[in-house]
């Protein structure tokens, strides 16, 4: 999308909002009534097994989930719990939740059972449907959850579990339509802040709608495409990349089931299959450059996003260099649709968030909610007054005050500070609670990282603040080194030197811990609250 298209798309874009609306019958069964050969969801894993789904199959087998559910007790409004990988089941099941009008709450397979017992209680889910590597986590907490009296099995049987398997061919092909409003609770993501436990952060049926921008600008996806999301399946990335964005715009999706993400067997992938786009965390198109990326080719590959935290331009570079294809950043959170991001067919700016999305107001805000001018930091902010736009989370349930803190003024309030420069690009400094200040300066961890990642000894790195009695903070780098370095106090200077070079001095990093991996979340984010929090004692 040029910068002219880009700009009259953005200015006569309006939302639809229509009184009701149902994913998976508005969206899923209008393409399987276009064409019921076509291809939904094809399949893959490391032993060589390929299934394939087409949009027909998807719908039939989630009105047969739905009528699952429905012999079992779960009811309009109930609470699904779903702990897959990426099984098919995953997509199936998901389906039938929105189908059936229940609430569906993905979350990942790396649950323990107190995780999954704080979130069922938590949702008060009348339901669960995970796999046998999962279900003994489950019944360890059962005593404690009177409330979850539906157990699904998807891959075998076992006491007091429904078996998905044997259950599913003896349900009926079709499931009355549900009148969804487009304002009903359609989904529940638990999404973790830097205290407390994880908030609820709940959508409504018209977010799978307000995802058409996320599938059309941003993933550039039409029905011909294949698109692969790496993203695990408990991550609402997934609901973005793996589920509404791309079905919307009736793209199919490539998946692969895999214990652990390996680089190298998803560049082979890559080259194997047509895949035409691909989506991945930073840390996936880190580890790639660390590949002998001469050695693959990528035939019908046309367009790479990333998303989940900035993307180091060095490694955009990288990419480019090996693979002629720009790594288009985006940005949005749980609690939203996309809300910026490069588009294809734009100038790419390496490292920037890129522009608003079509559809969303967002600007660079004070602490007075008032918009700040070009090139100075403040809070990133969405504007939600007179109307919301479409997608913006419903709430965090329970927790009003979470929820209100959340808004100032006109504005929903990301907790992400960025600034503005004189093109009207954005550029993410840090979460609000990453900056680090020291002797007076504020740092943003990003930009030290970006240094760091620029030298050929670095792989991978993780700046937060360090408490220091002097300045109050200085900048420490957590280190993950590049295959045939070793650390040391030579390569430690060499490193500060490298930083104060390619970036402000005071923002060198005064201390470098080297080690062998960085902590991160089930969708790849590094956990910098995990570091900071060491570092200053709190765990």
């Amino acid at each position: 999308m040029p910068e002219h298209d880009y700009q009259t798309a953005y200015r006569d874009f309006q939302w639809p909002r229509p009184e009701y609306f149902n994913f998976a019958v508005d969206v899923v069964d209008y393409w399987a009534a276009q064409d019921p050969d076509k291809l939904a969801l094809l399949w893959v894993d490391d032993d060589g097994n390929e299934e394939r789904r087409t949009f027909a199959q998807i719908a039939e087998n989630s009105c047969r989930v739905a009528n699952m559910l429905a012999a079992a007790g779960v009811r309009r409004g109930d609470y699904v719990v779903m702990i897959l990988g990426r099984q098919i089941a995953w997509w199936e099941v998901f389906t039938a939740a929105l189908r059936m009008g229940a609430v569906i709450s993905p979350g990942t397979t790396q649950l323990s059972a107190k995780d999954i017992a704080y979130r069922a209680a938590a949702a008060a889910a009348t339901c669960v449907v995970t796999d046998s590597a999962n279900a003994g986590k489950v019944d360890e907490v059962l005593a404690d959850l009177p409330a979850l009296q539906v157990r699904v099995l998807v891959d075998g049987s076992r006491e007091g579990w429904i078996d998905y398997r044997d259950a599913l061919p003896r349900q009926a092909v079709s499931f009355p339509a549900v009148p969804s409003l487009a304002t009903d609770e359609a989904m529940c993501y638990f999404t973790s802040g830097t205290t407390g436990f994880p908030k609820m952060c709940l959508h409504s049926h018209g977010y799978g709608l307000a995802h058409q921008t996320t599938g059309k600008y941003w993933l550039d996806l039409g029905p011909d495409d294949l698109h692969w999301n790496c993203s695990d399946t408990g991550w609402a990335k997934a609901a973005w990349s793996s589920y509404f964005g791309p079905w919307y715009q009736g793209a199919a999706l490539f998946v692969h089931q895999s214990a652990s993400f390996n680089a190298q067997r998803t560049l082979e992938l890559l080259s194997q299959y047509p895949v035409t786009t691909f989506c991945g965390a930073p840390t996936i198109y880190r580890m790639f450059v660390q590949q002998p990326l001469e050695n693959y080719r990528f035939a019908a590959l046309r367009h790479c996003v990333g998303a989940g935290e900035p993307l180091n331009p060095e490694v955009i570079s990288a990419w480019r260099r090996h693979t002629g294809i720009v790594i288009h950043d985006g940005y949005g959170q749980t609690e939203t649709v996309l809300l910026c991001g490069n588009y294809r067919g734009m100038e790419p700016r390496y490292g920037s968030m890129g522009k608003p999305a079509p559809g969303i107001d967002l600007q660079v805000v004070d602490e007075h909610g008032e918009i700040v001018a070009p090139g100075v930091e403040g809070d990133l902010a969405v504007r939600v007054r007179p109307e919301p736009p479409l997608g913006l989370f419903l709430g965090y349930k329970g927790e009003e005050d979470k929820t209100d803190r959340s808004f100032r003024g006109d504005w929903y309030i990301t907790g992400d500070r960025a600034r503005v420069d004189d093109d009207a690009y954005f550029w993410f400094v840090s979460r609000a609670d990453d900056v680090i200040l020291s002797a007076g300066y504020r740092i943003g961890p990003f930009e030290v990282e970006s240094a760091l990642i620029e030298h050929p000894a670095v792989a991978e790195s993780a700046v937060v603040a360090s408490p220091d009695e002097q300045r109050g903070e200085v900048v420490k780098a957590f280190v993950v080194l590049a295959p045939g370095h070793e650390p040391g106090e030579e390569l430690s200077l060499a490193l500060q030197n490298h930083v104060k070079a390619v970036t402000a001095p005071y923002k060198y990093p005064r201390r470098i811990e080297f080690v062998e991996e960085l902590p991160k979340t089930v969708s790849g984010k590094i956990r910098r609250v995990e570091l900071r929090e060491r570092e200053w004692g709190k765990v």
